[in-house]
């Protein structure tokens, strides 16, 4: 194994990887990367001379926790992605039958020192690093919320949706990447919502007024003070709700992909009829080992998806909830009209929106930008409702909602 700490900068193909600074750059380029595929593909460059085992990655990317295969191919992928490989073409990163892989490029090490102009990042926590603390609390109803607080730095809520699931979305190649980026250098916290998860599915109340609650007890169980929120897609709605309640808590609002008005709030009479023919499928084929119903609202969420990332979602709709909690979530969504709320909201407030969004119209997140006095807004490219590593949008993404934190 080569010594680590000498080498600080290498350089490869078109590439230089700057461990102490935890930066991968494509010529002038900076590559945006997750904290896990970074460290993974420092250790594969820096034992570029023997080929790496699946238990020797674990061991030291994952920290001998228990991955699955799909979780370690995902992560692979991602390297390979990042440095301009794929698993067909292996110019750079090797597949060995039944032995492992190799990071098989020409690399140049540069010992180099720091400029006295440029001081260095402090470096990210590594995948190790990032454990998940999983806990639960009671809302007011008794409904027990699972919730976890997972990196270091100032606190970052994200306002729990359908469809989430703390231990599954952690591994998962959908939501990883934005999951990890974030605990890279924030205390992220989050939860499933209510019906959701690893909270409790059996509940009498799912609705908009439930969902604020939980997010008051999870910020309250956290012992956050103040604090940036972060609502997607449904999230937005309720994270508004929230922070016309609680302005002094939230410091900044970010919204991505939401709505103040649900599909029977807007007026269309086919967009109804479309949200109606979906709960009949959700009722009939939600809960079935078939995922082709499951496959229809997958498409809808992440239309430009990897077929692992079609499977994680199909998978993920069937272990989240119940056929019953997914109609009955469905139909308070469907309801939802917070367009009063939007006046009201007195925090800095950054909306984002991808422009083919194939869940929730474009027009939505500009309609809570021009409510909300003095939003900005930033209009992403691409077609996927939820955020994928690598979308036209990503790193826009991450740049405007970096940016927007720091003022």
């Amino acid at each position: 194994m080569r010594r680590r700490g000498t080498a600080l900068h290498f350089l490869f193909a078109d590439h230089a990887l700057d461990v102490e600074r935890r930066e991968l750059r494509r010529g002038s380029e900076l590559v945006a990367l997750e904290p896990q595929v970074f460290d993974l593909l420092v250790y594969l460059v820096q034992n570029r001379d023997r080929v790496v085992s699946k238990d020797d990655l674990i061991a030291t990317v994952w920290g001998g926790r228990i991955v699955s295969d799909s979780t370690l191919t995902s992560r692979i992928n991602a390297v390979r992605k990042a440095v301009g490989d794929s698993g067909e073409e292996q110019r750079l990163i090797r597949t060995i039958a039944r032995k492992g892989i190799r990071f098989v490029c020409a690399v140049d090490e540069q010992a180099t020192g720091t400029p006295a102009q440029a001081p260095p990042k402090s470096p990210g926590p590594s995948a190790a690093e990032l454990r998940q603390d999983i806990q639960f609390c009671t809302a007011p109803d008794g409904v027990r919320i699972a919730y976890c607080a997972v990196g270091q730095g100032p606190p970052l809520v994200r306002c729990g949706h359908w469809l989430t699931h703390l231990e599954y979305d952690w591994e998962s190649p959908v939501w990883s990447a934005y999951l990890h980026t974030i605990a890279a250098t924030h205390r992220l916290i989050r939860y499933d919502a209510r019906g959701n998860g690893l909270s409790d599915w059996e509940v009498e109340d799912l609705s908009f007024e439930a969902f604020v609650r939980d997010l008051e007890t999870v910020v309250a169980a956290s012992g956050v003070d103040r604090f940036p929120l972060l609502g997607m897609s449904q999230g937005a709605s309720m994270s508004i709700a929230y922070a016309v309640r609680h302005p002094e808590r939230v410091t900044h609002l970010v919204l991505y992909g939401g709505f103040a008005r649900g599909v029977r709030k807007r007026g269309s009479e086919k967009a109804i009829a479309q949200s109606d023919a979906l709960m009949t499928l959700m009722r009939d084929g939600w809960g079935q080992e078939n995922p082709a119903f499951r496959q229809i609202f997958t498409t809808r969420f992440v239309p430009d998806g990897t077929p692992e990332q079609f499977q994680w979602f199909n998978d993920l709709q069937r272990i989240t909830t119940s056929p019953e909690n997914a109609v009955r979530i469905r139909q308070t969504v469907d309801n939802v009209d917070i367009t009063d709320l939007l006046p009201q909201v007195r925090v800095p407030t950054l909306v984002l929106h991808c422009r083919d969004d194939a869940a929730i119209p474009f027009e939505e997140g500009r309609r809570i930008a021009a409510g909300i006095p003095g939003a900005h807004f930033v209009a992403l490219e691409g077609r996927n409702h939820v955020m994928l590593e690598g979308d036209p949008g990503w790193n826009r993404f991450l740049e405007a909602v970096e940016a927007f934190l720091k003022t």
